[in-house]
């Protein structure tokens, strides 16, 4: 799988990550998934000390200790997990500083790949999160680090202001307002976008429109139920043979210049195969300008 340069660091990461948060707490299936991860060619693993309440990050850790030279592993911080499993957003860096430690000893390493805030409001204290992040680095803790964020303002923020390498922000076919705000904002400073959600919960799959009609009158985002549909049909009718929507839907995010992965949770070997060799498809660029007729150029109405 092709490995593409993260922002202004020197991680070369694959164009399709493992998102960890779907592994579940099995560690026998999570690993045999890690496992065939890297035999695709995937070498991006991206989890958070959050996901279920830190055994994702413990799963993870003992699934990779005799792999750690062979993949790029980001996590993410700013969740302050409470003792009876409730949470509370924490930007300060003494926690930061503190909770790295937590996230390093259940992973089972001496160092962090690609550390992220998980999240952000232009409320909290940026400069005061950024110095954690710089300080970080400087011990070698961690070695590069980006925000996870759908903010425009508080991505401006950090772009202005921070060594971040990357932004992680939810981007689809049926989610394209990172394209108006984000974008070509991010790729005139040399930070990577990583997506999430590319997939719209499994509606811009293969079984996309089964999924659809599963969730009823639910739609997605600022589509209803009978507009998913129907877009999901006609995007679907624009696939040649040996296509699919999955394919679609990845290679569209991949072919934004800002772009360079995207994170895709599985639950499933099969799943992951699938996404993996959705890449090996071949779209024309007038597939990709049909597509984004049929979808809706998304604004950010709130999220500031």
């Amino acid at each position: 799988m092709k490995k593409t340069k993260l922002g202004k660091s020197n991680l070369e990461v694959s164009q399709v990550a493992l998102g960890c948060m779907s592994l579940g707490t099995n560690a026998d299936q999570a690993t045999n998934i890690i496992d065939q991860a890297l035999d695709l060619g995937i070498n991006y693993l991206d989890t958070a000390d959050l996901y279920d309440k830190g055994q994702n990050e413990e799963i993870l850790g003992q699934a990779i200790k005799h792999k750690r030279d062979q993949l790029i592993l980001a996590t993410k911080v700013g969740n302050h997990l409470n003792k009876d499993g409730s949470w509370f957003w924490d930007p300060r860096k003494a926690y930061i500083k503190e909770q790295v430690k937590t996230s390093l000893k259940r992973l089972q390493t001496d160092y962090i790949d690609l550390y992220q805030l998980h999240g952000g409001t232009i409320e909290d204290p940026v400069d005061e999160t950024i110095e954690a992040f710089d300080e970080l680095v400087q011990e070698g803790v961690i070695r590069y680090y980006g925000i996870s964020s759908i903010r425009p303002n508080v991505i401006r923020e950090f772009a202005k202001k921070s060594n971040m390498v990357s932004v992680m922000m939810q981007y689809s076919l049926l989610d394209r307002r990172p394209e108006e705000e984000a974008l070509q904002h991010l790729n005139n400073h040399d930070i990577s976008v990583v997506t999430r959600g590319s997939l719209a919960k499994g509606m811009l799959s293969t079984n996309g429109l089964q999924i659809a009609t599963n969730k009823g009158e639910q739609g997605y985002l600022d589509y209803d139920a009978a507009t998913i549909t129907n877009t999901l049909t006609q995007l679907q009718d624009l696939l040649h043979d040996g296509q699919t929507l999955t394919g679609l839907a990845l290679q569209y995010v991949l072919n934004q210049q800002a772009v360079t992965s995207i994170v895709a949770g599985a639950s499933s070997i099969e799943q992951l195969k699938e996404n993996a060799e959705a890449l090996n498809q071949h779209f024309s660029p007038e597939q990709f300008e049909k597509a984004k007729q049929l979808t809706k150029a998304n604004l950010y109405a709130q999220h500031r």
